[in-house]
């Protein structure tokens, strides 16, 4: 099926490749459908429900029916579509959803059965009994319908992902793009050219027309080399815009190399670009029209007979027919009885159609009826004069043509109807700072499109106070577009709507007849355009029928939701850099690689990975692991990471008034270069956090939070500061990652800081809570006295840069003393012995009466959440309140979650009488301790609950203490 002479590329290097399992030969420059249809095959794929045969119906990314796997094993590729799948040396696909085989396909069965399967018939038939539909029900209908399926095997190839920032993006290079980036980079602007397709411009590389007495495919390599030579301009083929977002920010999925490509080559690459402004020239899809079995192989859209044809030299058929209700098709049938393939006839539903060349032409005539099950064999005519059948291999169908409005409605923008082009275009000011120029917004001649292109950059480029130069529209056709509405043809047949997901027009109607008129029932209770294609080339046919049925317009039958991605992106590319690991993000530490290197393992703490403890060779459990940490802590010297702590720079001389009026304690009396405790409250009076904040000048501070509460109190203090305290003059930033900050704790702390400051410290000159500068090595960096553990401890921070080498150092020095590393795990055991609280005690229902803090809620001046503390119910005695928890027998073992009941009561939810928050063993003294709430908690030390864990099985006696277990009197801190 080549036509000799034909194409971009009519002597690219030839290829071999398989489908099916089927050897193949192809050339350079092919994509996947036209090597196929070069070699005469057209039966490519199955349909999702009926199983129907389909070949390729379009050229493009908008294919519903042409979708194969690619590759094999952990780099296989599901549901690629053949129009758009490069040709390379060695490729191996196969087609989906059907089995034994696609000629001869068992599940095809479904097809007899669609009198049975209309829409709705899962809604109406898989509802009884319940407990069937995940068992029985949900396993027969993946297994008969489906698409392609992933490997299961982990990916192996590399995704990158990028970020970009540009002047004027310009997403799509055909006629109209690539005049309106020549105008906006003429004008100084930053460019990017952003086009789905391997090569750029657009419907010119598959058309005959010429601009300025060349070839189109010729005018656009000109241009675009002179776009190269720009230092301005980035050109990015290969690249699909796939989502618009707040703030001028868009998603594109980059196509970076081919399956074959060696494993160090990366795949795909997901870029987020930043564009001052934003010009779509995406160009319009061609609609097919919904005749009796118009889904046959052989039956395309006549712009992608053209763009084989023109671009690939591929003959879609040895005798094609066209059907149409616009001039527009005719072209196909021009350039076919060029290249010298016989159009058998042009069937034009319009009675005043005039032929543009030497073919049979019938006038007022409709499709309807094709024969031909795996192939097209023949059509039936209907015209004045009669029925005609007639003997075709390929019927080039066009309903007209639909402007590329997708990405204009991802921020809830709706297109409005046109009733000279028959199609929705763009809604001005839909997307902020965007232009739409060219087809994208019905300007259909390539004159048009370079015209608007040029007008629509110069006002793109003038809004940035650039100065546009004067640029000469080229000479190009400017032919009218001329077209009659013609949605759907009557006769005895289905007629296809959304060729991948099998509606046809009586699944449509059947909707509106069952109340389901509006677009977005329709659209769920058919199916109707939620394919892999969303709807691209059946969206607007099926509104005309749903308004037909409905007896409205198509207009205020309005148009569903278009949603990114414009096409599928793969998850692999939206996580690049992040394979092995899950979809939320990850933030390290400057510590982290240190600490992997030492086999630790990391766990979770927000969005933060820290180390849980630091295994030795001879320990074989955690256990192990975390007994020895807290001795080393409580006997000799420790060093933790603790940079994941919140950390807000305060600064302005109202600073000292504002975190009086954020925190419940009084912080105005804090004197420079010391530590306070703070406990912040929510409005309602309930606990939201609690930290130390330093003074370090007269009007400068540093709080630090909880890390689990960073981001929630930076947006607290910003809102308090707008919303509530507008007139103090004050200032903040969070500087969390400009930070690293390392605790050492143990006897031997300051010994091990004196080892590694410039300056020596002691008790004088650093007390308890005292903080200020120091220098480590000559870097600059700041030391706090505050401890976690309970020990003599401090907590040292450098800029974020310094962390691993002060990391290493400090690491070095305590395991010289006998001391180490310690992780979480030994931190929690540490803080629980010594009744500190954590978000398991602060989980938003307490109160600082229920910690026993209440005296911390200063009367002497206004807070948040001040009033609200005190209400009656808040200081109720009864509130269930902290305690600490020991077993009266030593080896029982304790469990977080547990309920706490008194001693012989059953145990069921009107006897509770509080909860454990938080437990450990403690290798200090011996045995399992917590912290919990029961109810008149601190009145209650000495007596017996019971600890009752449904969930574990587990009963334990235990004694009520204070929650303090160790040094109670807080000597070692000090000391």
């Amino acid at each position: 099926m080549r036509i000799a002479g034909k194409g971009l590329n009519p002597d690219g290097a030839p290829l071999s490749f398989t489908f099916d399992g089927k050897p193949y030969a192809g050339r350079e420059g092919d994509t996947l459908s036209a090597a196929l249809l070069a070699n005469g095959v057209r039966l490519m794929g199955r349909s999702f429900k009926y199983h129907r045969p389909r070949g390729a119906l379009t050229a493009g990314s908008e294919e519903p029916n042409a979708l194969v796997t690619v590759g094999a094993d952990a780099r296989q590729d599901a549901n690629i579509r053949a129009t758009t799948q490069s040709l390379y040396d060695g490729l191996s696909a196969r087609s989906q959803n059907a089995w034994p085989s696609l000629k001869h396909d068992a599940m095809a069965v479904n097809d007899l059965a669609a009198p049975f399967l209309s829409a709705g018939f899962y809604y109406k038939t898989f509802m009884w009994p319940k407990a069937f539909w995940e068992r029985v029900y949900e396993p027969i209908i993946r297994r008969a319908a489906g698409l392609g399926a992933l490997s299961g095997d982990a990916v192996e190839e590399i995704y990158e992902k990028a970020f970009a920032y540009c002047d004027v993006l310009i997403i799509g290079a055909g006629p109209a793009g690539i005049m309106a980036a020549l105008t906006a980079a003429k004008a100084g602007a930053d460019v990017i050219l952003a086009d789905e397709d391997t090569q750029m411009g657009g419907r010119l590389l598959a058309e005959t027309g010429e601009i300025d007495g060349h070839a189109g495919s010729d005018w656009v390599k000109r241009q675009l080399e002179a776009l190269a030579q720009m230092d301005n301009v980035r050109l990015m083929p290969r690249t699909t815009v796939t989502g618009v977002y707040d703030q001028g920010t868009f998603s594109a999925l980059e196509q970076v190399s081919e399956q074959n490509a060696p494993l160090n080559t990366p795949r795909e690459c997901f870029w987020r670009i930043t564009a001052k402004r934003s010009i779509l020239c995406a160009g319009a899809l061609e609609r097919p029209i919904a005749f009796p079995n118009n889904d046959r192989p052989g039956i395309m859209l006549a712009s992608a007979v053209r763009a084989y044809l023109n671009r690939w030299g591929v003959a879609a058929g040895k005798a094609v027919t066209v059907f149409a209700n616009n001039d527009d098709a005719h072209r196909t049938a021009m350039d076919l009885i060029d290249a010298g393939v016989r159009v058998a006839g042009v069937i034009d539903s319009r009675s005043d159609a005039k032929a543009q060349g030497d073919y049979p032409l019938f006038k007022g005539a409709q499709v309807i009826a094709t024969k031909g099950r795996r192939g097209l064999q023949s059509i039936t005519v209907q015209d004045a004069n009669g029925t005609h059948e007639i003997e075709t291999d390929c019927l080039a169908m066009s309903g007209g043509w639909n402007p590329s409005v997708h990405l204009t409605c991802h921020m809830n923008g709706r297109p409005t109807w046109s009733d000279d082009i028959l199609s929705f275009v763009p809604m001005d000011g839909s997307i902020p700072d965007m232009s739409v120029a060219g087809a994208a917004r019905g300007k259909f001649s390539t004159l048009e499109c370079l015209e608007d292109g040029i007008a629509v950059a110069t006002a793109a480029v003038t809004s940035l106070d650039l100065k546009p130069q004067k640029t000469e529209t080229p000479t190009a056709e400017d032919t009218p577009y001329a077209i009659e509405a013609l949605w759907q043809v009557e006769g005895k047949g289905r007629k296809w709507l959304d060729f991948q997901n099998d509606v046809h027009v009586k699944d449509v109607r059947l909707a509106a007849q069952e109340n389901f008129r509006s677009v977005e029932h329709m659209k769920r209770y058919t199916t109707q355009g939620m394919a892999t294609d969303q709807g691209k080339n059946s969206n607007v046919a099926a509104l005309a029928v749903l308004a037909d049925a409905t007896g409205r317009g198509i207009p205020e039958t309005g148009t569903t939701t278009f949603r990114p991605p414009y096409v599928p992106v793969s998850i692999a590319a939206m996580g690049a850099g992040s394979q092995g690991h899950g979809f939320a993000p990850e933030r390290h530490l400057t510590s982290h690689t240190a600490s992997v290197d030492r086999n630790a393992p990391m766990i979770e703490v927000g969005l933060w990975y820290r180390a849980s403890y630091f295994p030795k060779p001879n320990e074989t459990t955690w256990l192990e692991a975390c007994n020895r940490e807290v001795n080393m802590v409580r006997n000799h010297v420790g060093v933790c990471d603790v940079s994941t702590l919140g950390k807000i720079d305060i600064q302005g001389p109202d600073a000292a008034e504002f975190l009086d009026f954020v925190y419940c304690n009084t912080f105005s009396s804090l004197k420079e270069n010391r530590v306070r405790y703070g406990l912040m409250l929510r409005e309602d009076g309930h606990v939201m956090d609690d930290g130390t904040t330093a003074r370090l000048g007269p009007n400068h501070y540093v709080m630090t939070t909880t890390t689990a509460a960073a981001g929630q109190v930076m947006k607290h203090v910003d809102w308090v500061s707008q919303a509530l305290r507008p007139d103090l003059d004050v200032r903040f930033a969070s500087v969390t990652e400009q930070w690293a900050q390392f605790a050492v704790a143990g006897p031997k702390s300051r010994e091990l800081l004196n080892t590694i400051l410039d300056e020596q410290i002691d008790n004088d000159s650093w007390p308890f809570m005292a903080c200020g500068d120091v220098s480590v090595a000559g870097v600059q960096g700041r030391l706090f006295r505050i401890s976690f553990s309970g020990e003599h401890a401090y907590e040292i921070a450098v800029p974020a840069r310094y962390g691993a080498s002060l990391f290493g150092l400090l690491t070095t020095q305590a395991e010289a003393m006998g001391g180490g590393l310690y992780g979480m795990e030994a931190l929690n055991v540490l803080r629980i012995e010594k009744g500190f609280i954590t978000h398991a005690e602060i989980h938003g229902r307490v109160t600082a009466f229920d910690i026993g803090f209440d005296r911390m809620v200063s009367q002497k001046k206004d807070c948040i959440g001040n009033a609200m503390s005190r209400r009656e119910g808040l200081l109720d005695s009864e509130r269930e309140q902290m305690v600490g928890l020991k077993p009266v027998e030593i080896a029982d073992k304790l469990t977080a979650g547990a309920h706490l009941f008194v001693e012989g009561a059953d145990a069921v939810s009107e006897n509770d009488q509080g909860y454990v928050t938080s437990v450990c063993h403690s290798p200090t003294l011996g045995y399992d301790i917590g912290l919990g709430f029961l109810k008149d908690g601190p009145n209650r030390y000495g007596e017996r609950v019971m600890l009752v864990d449904h969930v574990r099985d587990n009963h334990v006696l235990c004694e009520i203490c204070h929650p303090v277990f160790i040094d109670p009197e807080g000597g070692l801190a000090r000391g």
